[in-house]
């Protein structure tokens, strides 16, 4: 068994836990605020995950307290030596707990069954998360990559207002194609400057984008080249409605659809074009990733997919992102 600790706010924890069952762990349970238990784990990928921070392998879960923890490790059957640091965390702040006592008792247990201490190059780090009433410790196996976080949509060689944060690019190409990763091939029919792309190909995926606007399919080409240089990656400039592909020629689709605007975009109709890109997706890969300002589930069950999951995300006051994680039927 397993315990994640899950990134973003509380209302993000439905969703940081679908992507970590979709792309790196199996019978995923939230258990308390901002922590979940896997009884698998495919630790490789776990640092790609975007909203899950830690991985532990779960060594006990106890009652929220100090007491509680020490009693728990004290009883636990290790079978690990050398060094070990001990982090404890108050999720979230919803525990009545001193995190340094915590980390004081606990490493004194280990001291005294013959761990030395090392907070700075530990051969081991003991996680001890206190939640609400809850508390898992766990010997830390896996910790988020990160550095998607320090790359700004506005970093990028070709810009456009209204990029998409890396963070949120990750997790929805993880939920298209994390049960495939990395040796999928992921299609965004509307890449824009090719946000998904890059987070696709830097997961390990082959990104392969198409766009209607000549400007953004040369643009995202930019960004992919910038970023991707030694990954195999296709742009071309086309209607998403009519993908130059063969049937189930991709593993995943992931596209963000256009927001708030009902004129005609590149000859189509916004429905007529989210209708289309659905059925184009549905014959060329067996899952999807949708994002959009509106739920498009009927359009979605019309085009034969089955809606898997769909997840709410307020962006900010205006703009509230409807996720739907699709399967082919």
């Amino acid at each position: 068994m397993y315990f994640l600790e899950l990134a973003g706010e509380a209302d993000d924890e439905a969703f940081a836990a679908s992507e970590a069952e979709r792309a790196a762990a199996s019978a995923v349970e939230r258990v308390a605020p901002g922590l979940a238990t896997a009884r698998g784990v495919r630790i490789d990928r776990a640092p790609t995950l975007a909203y899950t921070r830690y991985v532990s392998e779960l060594l006990g879960r106890a009652e929220g307290t100090v007491a509680d923890a020490v009693a728990v490790l004290t009883a636990a059957s290790i079978e690990r030596t050398g060094s070990v640091a001990v982090r404890a965390r108050n999720v979230r702040a919803t525990a009545d707990v001193s995190t340094s006592e915590a980390e004081r008792e606990l490493g004194g247990v280990l001291v005294d069954r013959g761990f030395d201490v090392d907070l700075d190059d530990p051969d081991h780090e003991l996680r001890v998360c206190f939640a609400d009433e809850v508390c898992l410790l766990g010997w830390a196996v896996a910790e988020r990559d990160a550095a998607f976080g320090s790359r700004a949509p506005t970093d990028r060689p070709f810009f456009q207002p209204g990029s998409m944060a890396p963070m949120d690019a990750r997790a929805y190409v993880n939920l298209a194609a994390g049960r495939s990763l990395p040796e999928a091939t992921v299609l965004d029919p509307m890449c824009g400057t090719g946000g998904l792309l890059i987070e696709a190909g830097l997961v390990g995926a082959r990104a392969v984008g198409s766009d209607a606007q000549s400007k953004m399919a040369h643009g995202a080409a930019e960004n992919l080249e910038h970023y991707l240089h030694r990954s195999r990656w296709d742009v071309v400039r086309g209607d998403a409605t009519e993908l130059p592909l063969t049937d189930d020629a991709v593993d995943a689709v992931v596209f963000d659809a256009p927001y708030g605007r009902q004129s005609k975009i590149a000859g189509h109709e916004l429905a007529d074009l989210v209708g289309g890109a659905l059925s184009e997706a549905a014959r060329v890969a067996k899952r999807c990733v949708l994002v959009a300002d509106r739920s498009w589930e009927a359009e979605a069950r019309e085009t034969g997919w089955t809606v898997d999951a769909r997840f709410e995300r307020r962006v900010h006051r205006s703009l509230v992102r409807h996720v739907h994680v699709l399967d082919r039927n």
